[in-house]
């Protein structure tokens, strides 16, 4: 079937409840995205530049910074741009493009994070067979599959959603998002329902996966110091973006498909964009901080800067 509907805006009604307020959110909206840039920019550079850090752990972090910054790209200068704006629609084909932006970041995300913690279970439970294991070829399978699998998996969903025919104009939300599409089809949504519900499924099964790899990282780091030491150190912090992670989209769930009237417009915006502000500022926050590696190489380069920019000065 194709969309045979004759929409080609749709207005986000999000917004109603900011415009007291707007000048305030557009600032806090610029620092934030600044603020994203900069962390993960910095932390992706001194992973690039650095060769010590040309590792397996490091790599896959360095995808997980660059993903972030693809999400962040998709939601940020849109959103501040209808801060400031007294309308507040999108055209069609950009609201798929949104959409595929930022839920496939969620979704690369999620795939990341499994790759971590595969790597962090060879290197604690397997570590004689840790080079061998995590080979160059591997680790670029890994890479490529943590993205190419959640963009066809995205490509699906919105292919689906792109063939109904649609009723309504009106998201409820500060941003594009394919529930919210889906709510205002005329035509018969058990297809995307089944999909969205077999995706669901599917990277509830990486959480899953996750929590068994670290069962067993758990049990191997009560063996000896060294491993404890490695557990505390590479794991913890991946936990910790696991869980803010999971808890964000879990909100944004939650919210889209079962989002009561009776919760101020306020909370439901901030339950919807969670997932877009504290994963992409706290993850390379936590991993900069706690991994000595990544710590000690941005501490000497901002050194080796201010040693410059002082010469400069001098001269």
């Amino acid at each position: 079937m194709s969309n045979t509907s004759s929409i080609s805006v749709f207005s986000l009604s999000g917004f109603s409840a900011t415009m007291n307020y707007r000048f305030t959110f557009f600032s806090l909206t610029l620092l934030c995205y600044c603020l994203i840039l900069v962390v993960n920019v910095s932390v992706i550079l001194t992973i690039i530049l650095d060769e010590n850090l040309h590792e397996p752990m490091y790599i896959f972090l360095c995808n997980l910074y660059i993903n972030a910054l693809w999400g962040t790209a998709g939601f940020y200068p849109k959103f501040a741009f209808d801060l400031l704006s007294d309308i507040h629609v999108v055209s069609y084909v950009g609201c798929f493009v949104q959409v595929y932006i930022i839920y496939s970041y969620a979704k690369v995300d999620y795939s990341i994070l499994v790759s971590m913690a595969y790597d962090r279970y060879v290197a604690i439970c397997r570590p004689l067979e840790y080079h061998s294991v995590m080979s160059v070829r591997r680790t670029a399978l890994l890479v490529s599959l943590s993205w190419l699998v959640p963009l066809c998996i995205e490509n699906m969903v919105l292919a689906l959603t792109f063939t109904l025919k649609l009723c309504g104009s009106q998201i409820q939300k500060l941003y594009c998002e394919n529930w919210s599409i889906v709510k205002l089809a005329c035509s018969s949504t058990t297809a995307n329902y089944i999909v969205g519900l077999i995706s669901v499924s599917f990277y509830s099964g990486h959480l899953l996966f996750i929590v068994c790899f670290y069962l067993w990282l758990v049990k191997s780091a009560l063996k000896s110091k060294e491993s404890r030491r490695k557990f505390i150190q590479t794991c913890v912090p991946h936990l910790f973006c696991l869980f803010n992670v999971s808890a964000a989209l879990l909100f944004d769930i939650m919210y889209s498909r079962y989002g009561s009237d009776s919760v101020p417009e306020n909370v439901k915006n901030f339950m919807s964009i969670e997932f877009l502000i504290f994963p992409p500022i706290f993850n390379p926050i936590i991993y900069g901080l706690i991994l000595t590696k990544i710590r000690g190489r941005m501490m000497y380069l901002c050194m080796v800067s201010s040693q410059r920019i002082k010469l400069r000065l001098k001269v």
